[in-house]
């Protein structure tokens, strides 16, 4: 068994300019795991950069509200709802609201850097 705390693992400012915790990783935290699962941010105004993963993504809002478009697709996103971005297509997220936007992604299989794609 592995247990973490949010405030044990650093923040860090992620390619897509989001603010990321990794709380599992296959690679960093010796685990059976094909997946990773991180805790991001982003704060009010602010809109990740668009890019492109070759994993498939789901998140799952925590608080805040705001707009999530995949390939073109936009969707309202809000405390409780879960998304899935399939492989290979182009997302961003916007924070509409005035609180931050919090949120849990797991990326299978486990995230890599160089299986990211920033686009803009």
């Amino acid at each position: 068994m592995l247990k973490v705390t949010l405030s044990d693992r650093p923040e860090f400012l992620a390619g897509d300019h989001t603010r990321l915790r990794e709380i599992f990783h296959p690679a960093k935290h010796q685990l059976k795991l094909g997946y990773s699962l991180a805790h991001g941010t982003l704060a009010p105004g602010q809109r990740s950069k668009r890019h492109v993963l070759v994993s498939s993504e789901v998140y799952y809002f925590i608080a805040g509200r705001g707009r999530f478009t995949v390939d073109g697709e936009v969707v309202s996103v809000e405390a409780g709802a879960t998304l899935y971005v399939p492989p290979g297509a182009t997302q961003s997220l916007e924070n509409t609201g005035d609180s931050r936007i919090e949120f849990l992604c797991l990326v299978d299989p486990a995230w890599k850097v160089e299986d990211e794609t920033i686009v803009e």
